[in-house]
C-alpha cells in the first residue's frame, strides 16, 4: 500500500479514476479516487452482506439489518440501543429502530426493558445464523484474500486508515452543517 502507483500503466494521462470529475481538487485528486473507491467498495460490501445472509438462510434483509444483527451478536453481550447506533456510527436512529423491530419479528434478536432503556441480545436462532454467515464468509471471502495478494497486516493498516478518515469526514460534516 505504500508503493507509489505506476503511472505508466495503460490509461496513463487520463487522470484519476473518479465518479465526479467536477469534485477533483488539484490539491488532493487522490481524495476523489478514494471516495470513488469507497463508493464502489461500499456497494460491493453491501451486496455481499445481503447475499451471504440469504445463503445463511435469512433472505430479504437489508445491509443495515445485517450490520445490526452482527452488532447485537458481538461478544455475546446485551447491547443498549444507543451503543448499537454509536458503534455503527448511525445518526438516524429510526433506521436502527426499524432494523431491530424487523430482526425481532424474524426471531433473530430479543429486546427487553431494563429500567428506562431497552437492551438487545441475539436469540439462539440469531446466533446460529451468525455462525452460518461466518462459515460462508470463510469459504467465499477469506479464502479468496490470497488471490489478490493482500497480507492481513495491510488490511489491518487500511482498516485503521479508514477509521481515521471517518473521523475527518465526521468533523467535515459538522463544519458543513454550521455553514
Amino acid at each position: 500500500m505504500n508503493d507509489k502507483r505506476d503511472r505508466s500503466e495503460p490509461g496513463e494521462g487520463i487522470g484519476p479514476i473518479v465518479s465526479s470529475a467536477h469534485l477533483v481538487s488539484e490539491r488532493a485528486a487522490e481524495l476523489s479516487e478514494l471516495e470513488f473507491g469507497l463508493t464502489i467498495a461500499n456497494n460491493a460490501f453491501q451486496r455481499w452482506m445481503v447475499r451471504c445472509m440469504a445463503a445463511s438462510g435469512v433472505p430479504d434483509l437489508s445491509p443495515l439489518d445485517v450490520l445490526v444483527l452482527h452488532s447485537v451478536n458481538h461478544r455475546d453481550r446485551a447491547k443498549k440501543f444507543a451503543d448499537i447506533c454509536l458503534v455503527l456510527n448511525i445518526e438516524d436512529t429510526h433506521v436502527v429502530t426499524y432494523a431491530l423491530k424487523k430482526l425481532e419479528k424474524l426471531g433473530l434478536v430479543r429486546g427487553e426493558k431494563k429500567g428506562k432503556e431497552k437492551i438487545f441480545t441475539t436469540t439462539s436462532k440469531g446466533r446460529q445464523v451468525c455462525v452460518r454467515y461466518r462459515e460462508i464468509r470463510e469459504q467465499c471471502l477469506v479464502n479468496s484474500l490470497s488471490a489478490i495478494g493482500s497480507a492481513n497486516t495491510e488490511i489491518g493498516d487500511l482498516a485503521g486508515l479508514l477509521r481515521a478518515l471517518s473521523g475527518l469526514y465526521d468533523q467535515a460534516a459538522r463544519a458543513a452543517a454550521s455553514l
